[in-house]
């Protein structure tokens, strides 16, 4: 698949068929994988790739390509996490200022009467499950790295609003998102939360768990709390998980009109559990979920060309709230987003899964 993806897009910026470079979440994403695979088998391509991608987008002093610090967006932390090994490996310094440039983000992003992030300054006073995997790891990681930890417990509060505000009881399951000031259209009156709960939310969610957890030292007291949420999630897609291996768009809705298998979800919920089981976090029987679901993956949602090339299929483009054109959370509407083929949320989640379970 890592292959696939450079045969297809010799530059990383050109992803999804981007036609100028732009520093993207996704794009960040798929190479965190490729940094795992440069770890695991020493191919220089794959560094090669990764610093290319950052030579492109961030200059010799430092400075991102089209960044301003007031637009706090959350999602553009997230392609961050590839600099901590760039600036390990090569000791340059724009790499070290790139990093503090996106450590300082946090320093006066907005927030929540109750201290969340907002997800974006263009969405007030919103959490969403997507965020935390944006932000909360690197976050995790600098402060742990660079500042001795002294702001892990904002870290696991991120977390702890979030469960809070959107477990739904009756499923285990988490809606995508919440208003805390219950002032947008789709936000439920009462609680604030997103109309219903999405697969890929929940990937996010329960990466972002196993991801931040790598920095929160034995004696840290939030790391009991956070493995517990993966626990907890863990046990309640297990009930939703289809024959297949695989999970549903909206996940606890697998018979409703148009509703399919979708596979970034799926493969985000393959590595989180996989790496849970790894780390010691979730009971080992968990590790049959995983492989089955990789199972699924192979056997339903990738495709290999006759000159080898590796698709994978059904992956929803994107999905969010609010916004113009509006974005109401309904099932129609998350049913109504595209389903491609390669798109770099799917081909990301995959590579984080095959890689965590050595296929």
């Amino acid at each position: 698949m890592a292959f696939s993806i450079m045969e297809r897009h010799p530059q990383a910026w050109q992803i999804d068929n981007h036609e100028t470079p732009k520093w993207d979440y996704k794009i960040g994403m798929i190479l965190t994988a490729y940094e795992k695979l440069y770890t695991k088998t020493g191919n220089q391509q794959y560094h090669n790739y990764i610093k290319e991608y950052a030579d492109t987008l961030i200059n010799d002093s430092g400075a991102f390509q089209n960044f301003n610090p007031e637009d706090h967006n959350i999602d553009f932390i997230n392609a961050g996490k590839i600099l901590f090994g760039l600036y390990d490996k090569t000791k340059e310094q724009k790499y070290r200022i790139a990093l503090r440039t996106l450590r300082n983000q946090f320093t006066d992003y907005p927030r929540t009467p109750s201290g969340g992030f907002w997800h974006k300054k263009i969405y007030p006073n919103q959490m969403w499950l997507d965020g935390l995997y944006m932000g909360q790891p690197f976050y995790a990681r600098f402060n742990a790295e660079f500042e001795k930890g002294d702001k892990l417990n904002d870290v696991a509060h991120q977390f702890e609003l979030l469960h809070d505000h959107t477990l739904d009881r009756k499923t285990g399951l988490f809606f995508h998102a919440y208003d805390e000031s219950k002032q947008m259209a789709w936000a439920n009156k009462e609680t604030g939360t997103a109309p219903h709960i999405w697969l890929r939310a929940l990937g996010w969610y329960g990466m972002a768990l196993v991801d931040a957890l790598d920095y929160f030292p034995n004696n840290h007291p939030k790391r009991k709390e956070l493995i517990h949420y993966l626990n907890e999630l863990t046990i309640a897609v297990t009930q939703y998980q289809d024959a297949s291996g695989l999970w549903y768009q909206i996940p606890n809705m697998p018979t409703s009109e148009g509703n399919y298998l979708e596979a970034s979800g799926s493969s985000m919920l393959i590595y989180a559990i996989a790496k849970g089981v790894h780390k010691g976090y979730l009971p080992i029987e968990f590790e049959k979920v995983a492989l089955k679901g990789f199972d699924g993956l192979i056997t339903k949602l990738i495709r290999v060309d006759n000159n080898g090339e590796v698709h994978i299929t059904q992956v929803c483009k994107s999905a969010g709230l609010g916004g113009n054109p509006y974005r109401d959370g309904s099932y129609k509407y998350y049913m109504s987003e595209k389903v491609m083929t390669d798109n770099s949320h799917g081909l990301g989640a995959f590579l984080l899964a095959a890689i965590e379970l050595d296929k």
